[in-house]
């Protein structure tokens, strides 16, 4: 076991980050437009790409990665721009920069998908036509 030890420690180091996540909501958080989150050095991301406008984008880390200080430079909450698909962050005291450019400082790459009027988001039910009722006076 000693001798795989150093191989061990090597790996765990060297792993990217599991866990991050961000939640975008439009300015006045009404309507969640876009979710993401890491899987290794992937970020995956849905954004609706209908909606055009003002956003609000929230990291949330995992205890482990503040306690390693993962992303010791990211913020909890970051204003923006959603346009034609495009997520841009305007980070405080820097020029504005795409999700894609943002993240690869932390040695993550985006995969980006788009979604027409609905969102799949985790923790969300799925309404469907049968659980919609419309009042009609």
């Amino acid at each position: 076991m000693p001798r795989f030890l150093p191989l061990l420690t090597l790996l765990l180091l060297a792993a990217p980050a599991q866990g991050l996540q961000l939640i975008v909501w439009d300015r006045e958080f009404q309507t969640k437009v876009g979710y993401g989150e890491s899987s290794g050095s992937k970020f995956n991301v849905q954004l609706l790409s209908r909606y055009s406008g003002p956003v609000v984008v929230l990291f949330s880390q995992t205890d482990e990665e503040r306690r390693r200080a993962a992303f010791p430079t990211l913020l909890s909450r970051y204003d923006g721009v959603l346009r034609g698909g495009q997520l841009i962050l305007e980070p405080p005291g820097n020029d504005d920069v795409t999700l894609t450019k943002f993240l690869a400082v932390f040695r993550l790459s985006v995969t980006l998908q788009s979604g027409g009027q609905t969102l799949t988001l985790p923790g969300l039910k799925v309404a469907g036509p049968d659980n919609i009722k419309i009042n009609n006076k």
